[in-house]
This record gives C-alpha cells, sequence and structure tokens, in this order.
C-alpha cells in the first residue's frame, strides 16, 4: 500500500473516468481547485507512471490519458485501482530500494547487511544510498504487509518472499486459484486487495508460460469502479475505529461540483475561503452497491450523527481518543437511527408495501430469487401463484425507491398512497417521452 497521501492524484482519475474527455484543462483545474499548472504537472505525473507500469500504448492511445486508462474496456478498473497501489505512489527512491528487495529475495535467502550490499550495488548513483538502519526499516515494512518472511528464527535473521503457496500450486491449482481469485474480485463488493491478488496470480501464471487472457473463461465490467479509489482510506478509518480515534477531514460535498483543495503554502496567495476542517469519531463504514458508494458514518462534535460520502473526504489524519464507554454510547445511537435504513438514511421509519408479479414463462423465479437476495429484512406473502406481497419497515422512501423502480412492470407499490401515486405519475411521464410525435404512426 502506499505510503503517502495521493488525495489529488485519486480525485483527478476519478473525473478521468467520469468525466473522460468532456472537460478541458481549465474545467479540470476549476473543478479540483488547482492551478492549471498544478494540472498539467500532476498528469505529466500520472502518464509517467502509466508508461512505467503498463505495456507501451499505440500513439493514438497515448494522446490522451483518458483514452489510455479505457483503451481494454473489460480491464479499464485495473489501472483505477492499482495505479496508486503500486511502486510509484510511494517516493520515487523508496520504490527503487523496495523494488530491488523484493527482486533479490525471489531466489535467495539473505540478512539485511546482504541486501544493504546488493542495494549499494545495483541502485543508480541518481539516488542516495541507503544505510542499515533504512534497509531494516524496509524489511520490517515489507514483513509487515506480508510480501516476505524470515526464514530463520535466529539472529541475523535471514529473509525470503513469501511466494510459498503459488510455488507449491501445481498448474492446474494456480489456474483453478486465479479463476476463483478473479470471479470473487469482480463480483462481490471490489476491492483494491482483489485486484492485487489477481494482479500477482497472473504474473505467476505468465512466469510459468501462460498467457491469462487466454485461460479467462469470464470477462467482466464493474459500472463504478472509479469510486472503488474511495477504499484508499478504508485503512485509516478502520484503524480509527479499531483505536477508538477521531479523524480531521476536509470534505468537499458532491452537490459542490468541487473534488478537492489545493493546499496553499505562500502567505501571499492564500485565499481568504480556506477548506474548513471537519473532527468526527468515525463509527461504520457502508457501501451501497447499487450505486457504488462508501459511506463514512460518524458523530461530530456538535453531539449530532453525521454521513460523508466517501468519495468527498481528502487530507485525512488522525485525532485524539476517546474512551471506549463514549464510542459505545454513540455507536448505539447510530446502530439504533440505522436500524431501518435501506442504506443510511435516517428518516421517520414507515411501511412500504409492493406486490411482485412472478414471471410468465416456467424456469428460475428471477424476481424472488432478486427480492430474496436483496430484499434485506422484508417479509414476502404468498399472495397467488401470479404474485407475492414484500412489506418492510424503513426510514423514507428516497433510498428504496429506485431499487422498486428498477423492477419495472414485476413490481406494483401499494402503500403508502402517496408513493404509489409518484410511481404512477413517474411512469406516465416516461410513457409521455415515448409517444409517437407524427400522427400517422
Amino acid at each position: 500500500m502506499a505510503r503517502e497521501s495521493f488525495d489529488k492524484e485519486v480525485q483527478l482519475l476519478r473525473l478521468l473516468a467520469l468525466a473522460g474527455g468532456a472537460y478541458n484543462r481549465q474545467q479540470f483545474a476549476a473543478r479540483l481547485g488547482i492551478s492549471v499548472h498544478t494540472y498539467d504537472k500532476t498528469m505529466r505525473y500520472l502518464k509517467e507512471m502509466q508508461s512505467a507500469l503498463k505495456q507501451p500504448l499505440s500513439p493514438e492511445q497515448e494522446s490522451e490519458l483518458s483514452e489510455g486508462l479505457r483503451y481494454n474496456y473489460y480491464e479499464s478498473a485495473d489501472p483505477l485501482l492499482l495505479f496508486l497501489f503500486r511502486a510509484k505512489s510511494l517516493k520515487e527512491s523508496e520504490s527503487v530500494r523496495l523494488s530491488t528487495i523484493l527482486t533479490v529475495l525471489q531466489d535467495e535467502t539473505l540478512t539485511a547487511k546482504e541486501l544493504l550490499d546488493c542495494c549499494s550495488e545495483t541502485i543508480s548513483a541518481d539516488y542516495p544510498s541507503p544505510d542499515e538502519k533504512t534497509i531494516r526499516g524496509d524489511l520490517r515494512y515489507l514483513e509487515e504487509v506480508g510480501v516476505i518472511v524470515r526464514a530463520s528464527d535466529s539472529r541475523p535473521y535471514r529473509y525470503t518472499a513469501a511466494n510459498r503457496l503459488i510455488n507449491e500450486l501445481s498448474d492446474d491449482e494456480l489456474l483453478d486459484l486465479y479463476d476463483f481469485v478473479d470471479v470473487m474480485a469482480n463480483t462481490q463488493v471490489p476491492s483494491v486487495q482483489g485486484y492485487l491478488l489477481r494482479d500477482t496470480l497472473k504474473k505467476a501464471l505468465r512466469k510459468r508460460g501462460f498467457d491469462p487472457s487466454a485461460v479467462e473463461t469470464h470477462l467482466y465490467k464493474y459500472h463504478y469502479h472509479s469510486r472503488i479509489l474511495d477504499e484508499a482510506h478504508l485503512h485509516t478509518i478502520h484503524r480509527a475505529i479499531r483505536e477508538r480515534r477521531r479523524l480531521h477531514f476536509v470534505y468537499h460535498a458532491p452537490r459542490k461540483g468541487k473534488n478537492y483543495a489545493a493546499k496553499n503554502t505562500n502567505p501571499l496567495f492564500e485565499k481568504e475561503e480556506q477548506s474548513k476542517t471537519q473532527p468526527l469519531l468515525p463509527l461504520r463504514v457502508v457501501y451501497d452497491h447499487q450505486y457504488g458508494r462508501w459511506y463514512l458514518i460518524g458523530h461530530t462534535q456538535r453531539n449530532a450523527i453525521a454521513k460523508f460520502r466517501m468519495e468527498g473526504i481528502t487530507q485525512i489524519e488522525d485525532g485524539e481518543v476517546v474512551t471506549e464507554e463514549e464510542f459505545e454510547r454513540h455507536l448505539s445511537t447510530v446502530e439504533r437511527q440505522l436500524a431501518h435504513s435501506w442504506v443510511v438514511d435516517t428518516l421517520r421509519p414507515l411501511k412500504v408495501v409492493a406486490r411482485f408479479f412472478n414471471p410468465e414463462r416456467n424456469g428460475p423465479n428471477f424476481i424472488r430469487d432478486r427480492v430474496e437476495a436483496q430484499g434485506q429484512w422484508g417479509t414476502i406473502t404468498e399472495e397467488s401463484d401470479e404474485s407475492f406481497l414484500y412489506e418492510i419497515m424503513v426510514n423514507g422512501i428516497y433510498e428504496i425507491k429506485p431499487w422498486l423502480r428498477s423492477f419495472g412492470s414485476s413490481c406494483e407499490v401499494l402503500q403508502p398512497a402517496w408513493l404509489r401515486k409518484e410511481f404512477i405519475a413517474e411512469w406516465k411521464e416516461i410513457q409521455a417521452h415515448y409517444e409517437p410525435v407524427r400522427e400517422n404512426i
């Protein structure tokens, strides 16, 4: 994982994924809250990363970074997910040093002093020579994240790459593992770790002479892969929850149309309005799979429950620790308020009743299966061979409404009456858009 903050790059990559070539340089810079010069500099940095991490692209694909990110439709998630989590997301000298250590340890078991000699001989003179303390720090970090292991229990410790699982698998077992990880990484809640593991297995297959693209049995496209970049904050947030620690961050609400704010260090160019830091005690993280959004739920210093979309969080930092008693008190309040939330809504609970119609043709009842899988705590009551009733107590209707609408003619809202009228009005409006404009049609 990256050891430095890269909020600006994350926000720029998100805009590229969502907007593509819809904005020019000035519009991108304005949306990010940075200068055009900083935008150009960041784009050059990202293009350097792209050329270092991916296979060479055609001249047409290299012309625009947004096109380069999308050049393979089914693999377009990979660069966005892995771009800033690989070596280039570290300091450049650190990247070179860690890469050297991992390369050497693939085939040998070495001590810290032996690795120091290897780095001194291998690393270019353009980078500072590491000392033994730096190498030992790198080894502790690599051991902590699980990519190397100690090969001996006595001093001086010897280290080797943690490739035992992959090396002991047969070709068929490795292919089966790759297929499993490929399916899970794309069909469960997508995560950086899942794509990183899939990427590692791809490299192992190539090393054995396999072409992963030739043995892939499925191709996937996750529609909201740009949102997964928000996962960069998850490690910090979950650690703060475990440690009962407050967080401080700058939040840009999506409705404001601004994704990032430059941190000015020169007083002469300091803006009159500075981004305000939000103090928050994090309590829960919620993922909305329908829209691919992460939500952070926490308690503010104003003694209120607050909800933040994680895509708007930048400049996140650790704060002070609270007592276990205070944390549990606020957590119980949140759990009580979210008890009937479809996602994170905290409006007044109301009863929603809908009639679902079974498919007319024989075969699997995909309507019933979907309601059972996605209907959360709602109850199902058989009505007839053609239909069944679905009832649920939910906080407001704004979050469940798109789900009900997605069933189209297979769902009829019965209660509340005002929601039924809203659906009727919406479907009539939709129907009007498809009416013929010529009388003789």
